[in-house]
C-alpha cells in the first residue's frame, strides 16, 4: 500500500516538511508496513522557496535587506546558474510581524526589490518570486522602490512606499531603475487567483487577517484601484494580481512579470502526477481549510493528480463552513486537528502533536473500512 503525504505549511506554526513528518508519524502507528512518500508542497506562500530550491538543487543564499518596518533582516533566496528563487514572505511575511503591530498599510515590501536586484546582478536569466503569506497591502510599490522607482507627492517630495501613502503619490520616476532588469524574465508564482480590487480582491479578502479593520476595507480598496488607474490607466484584473497584498499587480505593471498559478507550477517540478499514479491514499493539508482553499491553494492542486477512485484526505488545523465547496472538487474528507479550546499561541505550539493524533485516528478509521 502506497500513501502520499503532500501538505502545505501551517502558517506561523509548522513548515510543510514538519507537517508531513507529523502526519507520517500518526499514520505509521496504524500502518507500519505501508510505503510512504512525503512530498511537502508550497503554492507561492511561506516555505515555497525551500521546496523549489531543493527541487532544482539550487544553492541557498542570504542577504541583508529591509524588513517589514525598514529594519535590517537576513532574508534567504536561492540560485542556480540560470535561475533565482525569491520568497516574499522572507522579507515581509506575516510571521515576521508581531500581532500587536499588524497593519498592512505600514508594512514595507522594499526588501523584495532588493532581493530582485541582487538576484539579477548574479547573472541569472529568470527570477521566480513566490508572493504568498505577506503582511503588506501596498500594491507592490515598496518592491518597486526597492528596485529604483521613486514616488513623489504633489510638491515633488519623495514619499515612503507603503500602503498608507498610495493616495499621496502624484508622480513616479523610473530613471534609476537598472536597465539590466529588462534582460531578466520575472515569473510570479501566486498562491491565490484573486484579482487586485473588488469584493474578492486583495484588501477585502486578505486585509482583515493582516490587521486591517473592516471599516477601512472600502477606502483602502478604492485607494489601491485609484493608484493603478492614475498611473497605469487601468486596474489589473488578472488572476493572482491581488496576491501578496497586490504584489502580483505590482510585479506585473512595474517589471512586466508573468503571473503563474503557484501550486500548478510547483507540482510540475515535484513530478506530483508521477508520484500519485500508483497511490492508494493521498493526504493533503494546510493550516486552515476555507473558501480560499478552492482559489488555487495547495490541497486542491494536489487533489487534481489523484487517480480515479483514490481518496484524498485533508488534515488541517481548522475548517470553516465555506470549505464544503472542496467536496465537489476532489477532496474526499476534511479533518481539523485542533484538540481543545486554547489561546492562539497554545494552539500553534500544539500543532505537531495535534496533527499526529489526528492522523493516527484517520488511519484507524481508514483501516476499519478494510482499506
Amino acid at each position: 500500500m502506497k500513501i502520499i503525504i503532500a501538505p502545505d505549511s501551517f502558517k506561523e506554526s509548522l513548515s510543510a516538511p514538519e507537517v508531513a513528518a507529523s502526519i507520517h508519524a500518526g499514520f505509521r502507528q496504524i500502518f507500519k508496513e505501508a510505503t510512504y512518500e512525503l512530498i511537502p508542497v508550497g503554492d507561492g506562500g511561506e516555505g515555497t522557496l525551500a521546496i523549489l530550491a531543493k527541487a532544482h538543487q539550487a544553492e541557498m543564499k542570504a542577504a541583508s535587506v529591509q524588513g517589514p518596518f525598514g529594519e535590517k533582516i537576513e532574508a534567504k533566496y536561492a540560485l542556480t546558474d540560470k535561475m533565482a528563487f525569491i520568497e516574499m514572505a522572507e522579507v515581509c511575511g506575516l510571521h515576521l510581524v508581531a500581532e500587536d503591530k499588524r497593519n498592512p498599510l505600514k508594512v514595507s515590501s522594499f526588501g523584495v526589490g532588493e532581493l530582485i536586484i541582487r538576484a539579477a546582478k548574479s547573472g541569472v536569466e529568470e527570477i521566480l518570486i513566490g508572493i504568498g503569506g505577506s503582511a503588506s497591502n501596498d500594491g507592490g510599490i515598496g518592491m518597486a522602490q526597492g528596485v529604483g522607482y521613486r514616488f513623489l507627492d504633489a510638491a515633488g517630495n519623495e514619499v515612503p512606499a507603503i500602503g498608507e501613502n498610495l493616495d499621496k503619490i502624484a508622480q513616479m520616476d523610473a530613471s534609476q531603475v537598472p536597465a539590466f532588469l529588462e534582460k531578466v524574465k520575472i515569473r510570479v508564482i501566486s498562491d491565490v487567483e484573486n484579482p487586485l480590487c473588488g469584493e474578492n480582491g486583495a484588501t477585502a479578502i486578505f486585509g482583515p487577517q493582516k490587521g486591517l479593520p473592516s471599516s477601512e476595507i472600502e477606502k483602502v480598496d478604492g485607494q489601491l484601484a485609484a493608484f493603478f488607474k492614475r498611473h497605469f490607466g487601468h486596474v489589473p484584473e488578472e488572476p493572482g494580481s491581488g496576491a501578496g497584498g497586490g504584489m502580483g499587480a505590482g510585479l506585473l505593471t512595474f517589471l512586466s512579470a508573468e503571473l503563474n498559478p503557484g501550486i500548478e507550477f510547483v507540482l510540475e517540478r515535484l513530478e506530483m502526477r508521477k508520484a500519485c499514479a500508483d497511490a492508494d491514499l493521498i493526504i493533503v493539508g494546510e493550516g486552515r481549510m476555507d473558501g480560499q482553499t478552492a482559489q488555487g491553494k495547495a490541497p486542491l492542486g494536489v487533489a487534481k493528480y489523484a487517480p480515479q477512485g483514490v481518496p484524498v484526505i485533508a488534515i488541517c488545523g481548522s475548517v470553516t463552513e465555506d470549505a464544503k465547496e472542496l467536496y465537489t472538487k476532489g477532496i474526499t474528507a476534511i479533518f481539523p486537528s485542533i484538540g481543545r479550546v486554547a489561546t492562539l499561541s497554545e494552539t500553534l505550539s500544539e500543532s505537531a502533536s495535534n496533527l499526529e493524533r489526528t492522523a493516527r485516528n484517520v488511519a484507524a478509521v481508514w483501516k476499519g473500512g478494510d482499506k
